[in-house]
Order: C-alpha cells, then structure tokens, then sequence
C-alpha cells in the first residue's frame, strides 16, 4: 500500500514517530498549527527525536509561547497591501500565491498562516500581479508561500510568464523545500516551467546534511542543468545544526550539489519555537568556527530578520576593529590579531 502524508496525530503514533502517551499534547499540537510529513520525510526519520523528525514531528513544547514570540514575528503584515503581496523593501516583492506546503517545519515563521488557506483565486492573483506591474522600483520578485512548488507546472509557467512580462522586473526568485521533502515533484514540467527570457533563481531550504539525499540530488541536478542558478536557505536549530562539523558537513554539501549557500538565518520569534533557537553569540561563534575552515563557496550570510518588519541584518562575527589612528586591528581565522595600516 502506498504510504500517503501524514496529517494527524494517530498518523504519527501508527508510524512510530510519536509515542502513545504524548499523543494528546501532538493532537494540541495540530488543532493550532498545521501538521503534514511526506512518506521521503517519514523514511528520513531514524529515530524520535533525530535531527529530521525534530523538524517537522510535532512537539507539545510547541504549546508555549515565550513572552519574546509573536504571531508575525517579521512584521509581513505590517507590509502587505493586499492579499499575496508582502512589500517591504522598494525594489523587491514577495509573491505567496499559495499558502500550503508538502510539509511543515515546527520552526516556521508564518506557522499562524500556511496550512490554513488554499492559493489565490484568479481574481487575487490578478490583483497582486497589477500591483506590481504598477510600480517600476520592483526590480526582483520572491515566489514564496506556501511552496510555490505545489503548484502545478501550468500555473507556475503562468506566473512565470506574467512576470517575464513587466518590463522592470528583472529577477525572478522561487523559495521551496520541495526538492528536499518530496523531490519526485522536480519533473522535466515543472523545470521548463520555470524557463524565461528573464534570470529564474530557485532557493533551496535544507538545514542537515542527511536531507541531501540521492532523489534530492537528482531534482536539484535537473534544475543546475537547466541554466537556474541554486541557492541555499538554512535555519540555524539547536538539536539539529548547532554545531561546527553539522554546517561544515552541509555546506560542503550543498556547493557540490551547485547549491551556494545564501543565508543562515537565525531562527524567527515565532510562538512556540522557543526550544528551537540559539543564542546570537552561539551562532556568531559557528560562524567564526566555520570561517577559514570551509571555502568561501560555503559561507553563507548570518542574518536575523528583526521583529516588527524593520528588515533582514547580517550579525556575523566582526574581524577589524579601529585602533583610533588610521590602522586597524585585524583578527585571522586562527583568532590571531594584526595591526593593518
């Protein structure tokens, strides 16, 4: 019998993924945020509680809510002027023709919202397509959701198109974690969908290096071979990546498979994610583990997306620091320091 995705609780005890008497607390759990791991996702899983099943097996820690977390963590509604549209920097969109995903990580930032409501309706999509052929700072268009992938190969040419269409959009980015969880979605359609006169990017959220699998390979060849250009979009998670050799390990990874690695986000205040985060120091000192240990290729940008819509900053780790007399002091990979004039 073909195994299908997994949406409710006793689902999961079935699989063995939840035990029985947690089982009324994942049932919570699901009533207030959306539950869904594909039969790829399930044959990942090792054992309770891996690093893959703690990102998308539902948790009762995910019942408390900090008094930092809020339900829009990055203030996407604070920018939203219509249905579908999230503008919040003048050259750039974001496009959520859909608010469904194959899965749903118990990290997710807009976990208030995906899994709640279906894609736009023709006349919504319409709207939001208006609005940005109306305004000529929109330089780049982010497909986002949801999954964009989800949609079906026609619908996603037609947005494509409309895109390709407006003379001032030049980039065209789509975000999906399809060729990570279900990647027999990435066919030969769904790729000459995406071919335009315009630059298509496709950004891949992968965040342990046992989700790169043969099959996810294999989708994300097909893209490369496509001429799309292939980022990588990971979340830094305790319990799951919050180590040197883990991001060293999936970075290298991910730039073999043609993936540059884009952003490490650190992980959003959204409700009941609080057993997820690090501490900015923590992850300031990864990246300075990572720093000199791994090519350039593999570094990716440490980002925080601020809390009320104010925007995305890198938080890296800093290396030259001004001595107050026209030189600097420089620090190495070694954590050696040296004057620079």
């Amino acid at each position: 019998m073909k195994i299908r995705t997994l949406r409710r609780a006793d689902e999961l005890v079935a699989a063995g993924l939840v035990s029985a008497d947690r089982r009324r607390a994942v049932e919570r759990v699901a009533r207030r945020y959306a539950v869904a791991l594909t039969p790829h996702v399930v044959d990942l899983i090792a054992a309770s509680g891996d690093p893959v099943a703690r990102q998308f097996v539902p948790d009762p820690a995910e019942l408390r809510t900090a008094p930092a977390e809020r339900a829009d963590p990055i203030g996407d509604d604070r920018f939203s002027p219509l249905k579908g549209i999230v503008h919040r920097y003048p050259d750039r969109v974001l496009l959520k023709p859909l608010l469904v995903c194959p899965v749903y990580c118990r990290f997710c930032f807009r976990r208030e919202a995906v899994g709640k409501g279906g894609a736009l309706t023709a006349r919504e999509l319409t709207a939001a397509l208006a609005y940005i052929r109306r305004d000529p700072a929109i330089w780049e268009v982010i497909v986002t959701g949801g999954d964009p992938f989800l949609l079906s190969p026609r619908r996603l040419k037609a947005i494509v198109r409309a895109l390709g269409a407006i003379p001032h959009v030049q980039v065209i980015r789509f975000h999906t974690r399809v060729p990570i969880v279900e990647p027999s979605r990435v066919t030969a359609a769904l790729v000459a969908a995406l071919d335009a006169e315009k630059a298509v990017y496709v950004a891949i959220h992968a965040n342990h290096p046992r989700e790169l699998t043969a099959p996810t390979r294999i989708a994300c060849t097909r893209l490369a071979k496509a001429g799309i250009p292939l980022l990588g979009q990971t979340v830094l998670l305790k319990g799951v990546n919050d180590d040197a050799a883990t991001l060293e390990a999936l970075f290298r990874a991910l730039v073999a498979m043609r993936v540059k690695p884009y952003y490490l986000h650190h992980a959003d205040l959204a409700r009941g994610t609080s057993h997820f985060r690090t501490t900015l120091a923590e992850g300031r000192a990864l990246m300075r583990a990572l720093r000199g240990r791994v090519s350039g290729l593999c570094q990716p940008i440490y980002v925080l997306d601020l809390p009320g819509g104010h925007g995305k900053v890198p938080i890296g780790p800093c290396y030259a620091e001004g001595l107050g007399d026209d030189s600097w002091s420089i620090e190495d990979p070694a954590g050696a320091r040296h004057r620079y004039p």
